[in-house]
């Protein structure tokens, strides 16, 4: 038989062959009798059914890409954050409307079954889910690449709230199996840790060249998922890689009837892929986490190059058809992996295997935190990638070298230039590694980009000036606008069309429309159906019953401190001491009421977040069994913070909160989502605020706080966080409630460590600095609330001046000035 004898059936569109494909799935592929299928029964039938609808376009895709050997990205992540897939793929395929009518001729609601699905616990914040836009955008725009990550097993944790606290189980959101993802056994690489190098000798053995000998080895299994692009035939893929053993029992081991240890090598090699971020407070967890980052870099890079070699015997063209881009400084490990393959493997010369390495890789920068730039021990990184600390010595040698052939022997320049960190415990700094090894590096908003060449990569960016940039992130409109908010995508397509879903520039058609009654009413309708859609899931899972004329104030990301929940939690308490004095006075309370909702998730390790968790969820016990406070105030800490929680979180926000410490946050893109929902912005001069203010008007976002040189500034002369107590009655009223235990009445002394680390222990993000300009600033969003119609004209501006923050705009300027690389043309 010939290829062109090959046939098959193409899946039909309509209803009555959707039917027909659904009962298919269901019987013969789920293996059920529609009697006795569940709802998970369906959803899974449904799934494979719509997936189908994909096969055809992500074959077309690769054959495509293949026969115009295009120049593939190749994106590495250790975290891709992309929720659930049924109704992601629905809207791509425009099926939406098909399968609720198919599905509800069986009496099976889709609305329901979509709710069955379990988020992809393939991450936990930003980093993830700005990865998972990233390649929405890819497969949207036609650039050729692929999404690298790990299968986890298991998610970080799945957060439940006891008593007030953070309690982490498992979350294994594979229980009841994947139906979008293709597993390919044949595609698995050998991944090696631990034994010892060999330098090869002799006069033909190549600069650098070695053996690494003696390993524990693991495989890297791949499962494919196809991501869909939107309005377009082309498709790309992401795969994730899974651990397996080498060799699956023990016999011998077995035989003897030691039974646990015949499985012990292979439950010890499998654990690489079990869990998104091991605990790193312990030897083993951060062992771990170094295991799991090898890992993927090295399945990635070697997966690469044997699809690079299927169309050249050479490595000439290499940076012509391979960009590899580092999302943050987990895979950084993939540059020494290349060179380790360049050389050991495929016997390149170090010099000609250092330029392709240099022209193929990029990487964005994340944080300017130095405590959140990744270091590992030199001695754990010899232990465990024992070549891999060679090949980096080697490229610090060379580069230091050139270094002090051009600059002198400044011993200064070359201890801060140096990738091994020689104070205290040596350790190699990976963000160092991936600026010497990479021809591009970028940060992800204007002010952070610019704060990177002046802090963190300042001697470096004097030395490369022509590779630092700028990438504004962006999210993508398909999920966070037509998918997240139906009633507000429905009046868009009324009055835009549906272009705006490609085109998010199109929004700007919107600003004339702020100043219709019409368009308004529609705009505010559409907010309060989001609201009730809030309020109903609260309702439903916590018993908690909200105004939905409130103001819906929400702050939801991950808890840290310098994102600053804890003001947040000054100003509630600020406003319930207000409430307070107003009933006690016996006059009219003039307070608008508000509902502030948080949510997120603290690692397991960070104490000082989960305490925070817990000083909020007490407050929000006492506000809301407190009669005084009526419907004036509530509050709620939504558990389990996710994607599919967020977009029901973000269409119903009135405002949203974005108060990180300036100079902190490098970018955000929650404040791009809740801004293009409707929300208003009140926020801080930090990360991609900046240019949201400049995109949206400065009149039409609350901006408080100090300023990033103002922060440096008090820094500098000495803060004295204590003064600031003292002098503000009202804020020395609510730390002293706080320290007394006014919401911790069983143990008063629960939060005096949050007292002591802003009041006597110095305050390191500044929230007594900023209290009275965020309380100031609050009472002006307050006015405006008091005025529906101008609070609406300002929350249509923002909608409008969002066209900017498409993650299609970062990843067209990704593939034009970083990557240079061309889309794939389909037939």
């Amino acid at each position: 038989m010939t290829i062109k004898d090959f046939a098959y059936d193409h899946p039909d569109r309509d209803v009555a062959a959707f039917k027909r494909a659904v009962a298919n799935k269901l019987i013969y592929a789920v293996g059920k009798d529609p009697v006795a299928a569940s709802q998970d029964d369906w959803l899974h039938a449904t799934a494979l059914a719509v997936r189908d609808q994909l096969v055809e376009r992500w074959m077309a895709t690769t054959r495509a890409n293949y026969a115009q050997d295009l120049k593939r990205v190749y994106y590495l992540s250790m975290e891709f954050l992309i929720g659930r897939t049924f109704t992601n793929a629905l809207l791509a395929v425009d099926l939406h409307d098909t399968v609720r009518e198919a599905l509800a001729d069986f009496g099976v609601d889709m609305a329901a079954l979509s709710e069955r699905e379990p988020d992809a616990a393939l991450g936990n914040g930003g980093l993830g889910r700005l990865a998972a836009c990233f390649l929405d955008s890819m497969a949207t725009l036609g650039v050729p690449g692929m999404g690298y990550g790990i299968r986890y097993e298991y998610g970080m944790f799945r957060q439940r709230i006891v008593d007030g606290q953070q309690v982490e189980t498992p979350d294994y959101w594979l229980t009841r199996g994947n139906p979008w993802e293709f597993q390919r056994p044949e595609v698995n690489y050998r991944v090696r840790f631990g034994g010892h190098v060999q330098r090869r000798e002799g006069k033909n053995a190549p600069y650098g060249a070695a053996d690494w000998v003696d390993t524990h080895d693991v495989l890297a299994v791949a499962y494919d998922t196809i991501i869909p692009g939107y309005g377009t035939q082309a498709t790309n893929t992401l795969r994730l890689w899974s651990a397996r053993a080498t060799e699956e029992i023990d016999l011998s081991a077995f035989n003897r009837g030691n039974y646990m240890a015949a499985v012990e090598s292979k439950n010890h090699s499998e654990n690489v892929s079990r869990v998104l971020y091991p605990d790193d407070s312990t030897p083993s967890g951060r062992e771990l986490r170094l295991h799991q980052e090898y890992f993927f870099c090295s399945a990635s890079v070697q997966d690469l190059l044997r699809r690079y070699l299927r169309n050249h015997k050479s490595f000439d063209h290499l940076a012509d058809k391979v960009s590899i881009h580092l999302n943050d400084t987990h895979p950084v490990l993939a540059v020494p992996e290349l060179m380790r393959l360049l050389l050991d493997e495929h016997g390149l010369a170090w010099d000609v295997a250092w330029a392709h390495t240099q022209k193929v890789f990029s990487y964005t920068n994340h944080t300017l935190m130095h405590e959140a730039l990744e270091t590992w021990p030199v001695e754990m990184l010899g232990r465990i990638l024992p070549r891999h600390l060679q090949i980096i010595y080697d490229m610090n040698a060379k580069f230091l070298a050139a270094v002090t052939q051009k600059a002198g022997n400044d011993v200064e320049l070359l201890r801060r230039l140096s990738l091994v960190d020689e104070a205290g415990e040596r350790r190699v700094r990976m963000a160092y590694v991936a600026v010497l090894a990479s021809h591009s590096i970028n940060g992800v908003s204007g002010l952070h980009s610019e704060l990177m060449k002046q802090s963190i990569f300042a001697d470096f960016a004097k030395i490369f000036p022509e590779r630092f940039n700028n990438k504004t992130n962006g999210v993508t409109p398909r999920r966070w606008l037509a998918q997240a908010n139906p009633p507000l995508a429905s009046l868009l397509d009324q009055r835009l069309g549906k272009g705006w879903r490609r085109d998010l520039s199109q929004l700007e058609a919107l600003r004339p429309m702020a100043a219709q009654p019409a368009f308004a009413r529609a705009f505010r309708h559409a907010k309060r159906e989001n609201k009730l859609r809030l309020a109903n899931w609260v309702e439903q899972h916590m018993g908690l019953v909200l105004d939905t004329d409130a103001m819906f104030d929400v702050q939801v990301k991950r808890i840290h401190e310098y994102k600053r929940q804890l003001l947040n939690v000054l100003h509630v308490i600020t406003r319930y001491h207000r409430i307070l004095d107003a009933q006690a006075a016996g006059g009219p309370i003039d307070i608008v009421p508000r509902v502030v909702v948080f949510a997120g998730k603290a690692a397991s390790a960070y104490q000082m977040a989960k305490l925070v968790i817990r000083l909020i969820n007490d407050v929000a016990n006492t506000i809301n069994n407190d009669s005084r406070a009526g419907k004036l105030l509530k509050v709620v800490f939504l558990p389990n913070y996710s994607v599919s929680l967020a977009e029901v979180i973000m269409p119903a926000a009135d405002l949203s909160e974005q108060i990180s410490t300036a100079g902190t946050e490098a970018s955000g893109t929650g404040n791009m989502k809740f801004a293009l929902n409707g929300a208003l912005t009140i926020g801080t001069l930090d990360g991609a605020n900046v240019e949201m203010r400049d995109n949206v008007g400065a009149e039409n976002i609350f901006i408080f706080g100090n300023t990033t040189p103002e922060v440096a500034d008090i820094r500098a002369h000495g803060y004295q966080p204590r003064d600031i107590y003292e002098e503000n009655a009202e804020l020395k009223r609510v730390l002293d409630a706080i320290r007394d235990g006014a919401f911790s009445a069983g143990e008063p002394s629960r939060y005096q460590g949050i007292y002591d680390a802003l009041v006597n222990w110095g305050d390191h993000y500044l929230l007594l600095a900023d209290y009275a300009s965020y309380v100031e600033k609050q009472a002006e969003v307050d006015a405006l609330y008091r005025d529906p119609d101008a609070w609406t004209h300002m929350a249509i501006l923002n909608v409008a001046g969002m066209g900017a923050f498409s993650s299609d705009r970062t990843i067209a300027q990704y593939a034009h000035e970083i990557w240079h690389t061309r889309p794939v043309v389909l037939g």
